[in-house]
């Protein structure tokens, strides 16, 4: 396996679930899944919360919060390019997706960790980093 591979592979068994929270991303930016707080709320566990590109931590009643003053910008719309999808499994119900986030000329990449209950999909945290080049950042092992 390519040293970068690592990042993008995703066991097979776990496409159809890659597929499916691929949609939901970027959270929060994806009209389709929601776009009220009640949306959000339900989206999100209770304790959510995240660390913004900034290395800030955010918590769940910020993010509603601000959601609720400046509403979302749609992804789709805005012509945001997500690339380098992959999902791992962390437990029985668990998944971490990540991705690459193209916003214009910023670069991030993406990680969020998904649940899925009865109710849905919910989102327990999400990350986004900048990335200083667009070059591989794959430092040696």
């Amino acid at each position: 396996m390519a040293p970068h591979a690592v990042f993008t592979h995703t066991d097979p068994d776990l496409l159809p679930i890659l597929d499916e929270l691929r949609r939901r991303e970027p959270i929060f930016h994806t009209p389709e899944f929601g776009t009220t707080r009640a949306d959000y709320e339900r989206a999100t566990i209770t304790d959510y919360w995240e660390v913004g590109a900034s290395g800030r931590r955010y918590s769940r009643d910020f993010i509603l919060q601000s959601l609720d003053t400046n509403p979302p910008i749609d992804a789709a719309a805005s012509g945001w390019q997500s690339s380098n999808h992959a999902l791992r499994r962390l437990g029985p119900d668990t998944y971490l997706i990540t991705y690459t986030l193209r916003q214009s000329e910023r670069l991030t990449r993406r990680a969020t960790i998904w649940q899925s209950t009865p109710e849905g999909w919910r989102i327990l945290y999400h990350q986004g980093t900048p990335v200083s080049a667009e070059e591989d950042d794959i430092a040696p092992s």
